[in-house]
């Protein structure tokens, strides 16, 4: 079987690098752009593979890098890399189509399975997905104030933040955010957001 292509982008060698050696070294065939231009400028049309992306560059960004792929007629699948605190940011991505996002730091383990869930699907999940129409059915077991943290969570909001508009603590909103994460049943913040836009809720 070929090596799947990855193509990353994102403006810090130092993290193209540890990208490349992580993919290379688990058979991945990997193609490396400083910038988002280049890999407009150097990507063949149709390309292959799919795209692992910084959200925050100089220049183009990751969102506008997704856009000009988009209306450029490229439809490979994208992963969004984020920073602590991008979550809006992230959550804007996957409106545009991004399979999924990863925030850094991140493990190994969870770049390379976001990597081939991507390139599995090759497209974003539809709402008709059995595990969205699922999500929401969990989401509707949340009482009233679970369901107003999990909106705020997903929006990008800190406990400190949540708390202060529910007029809450922060220690209540970590409560209530344990009781939605189990009631949900997304494994994290990244999973919760995906789940939580690709259901239209976010």
């Amino acid at each position: 079987m070929a090596s799947e292509l990855v193509h990353v982008v994102d403006d810090d060698a130092a993290m193209r690098d540890s990208v490349a050696f992580l993919l290379g070294t688990e058979g991945f065939e990997v193609r490396l752009y400083e910038a988002g231009t280049d890999l407009l400028d150097r990507l063949p049309k149709p390309a292959s593979g799919c795209v692992l992306t910084d959200i925050r560059m100089p220049g183009i960004d990751g969102l506008e890098l997704l856009r000009r792929l988009r209306s450029a007629g490229q439809n490979l699948p994208v992963v969004m890399m984020t920073g602590h605190g991008d979550v809006p940011l992230a959550v804007e991505a996957m409106k545009l189509g991004a399979c999924d996002f990863i925030e850094k730091p991140f493990d190994d383990e969870a770049l390379l399975q976001a990597l081939r869930s991507a390139l599995e699907r090759g497209r974003p999940a539809e709402a008709t997905d059995p595990g969205v129409q699922e999500f929401v059915r969990r989401v509707g077991t949340l009482s009233e104030r679970e369901r107003q943290v999990l909106d705020r969570l997903v929006a990008g909001g800190t406990s400190k933040e949540i708390g202060r508009a529910l007029d809450i603590s922060p220690r209540t909103v970590e409560i209530y955010r344990a009781k939605l994460m189990a009631k949900t049943q997304a494994g994290n913040l990244q999973e919760l957001v995906r789940w939580a836009v690709l259901a239209g809720l976010a």
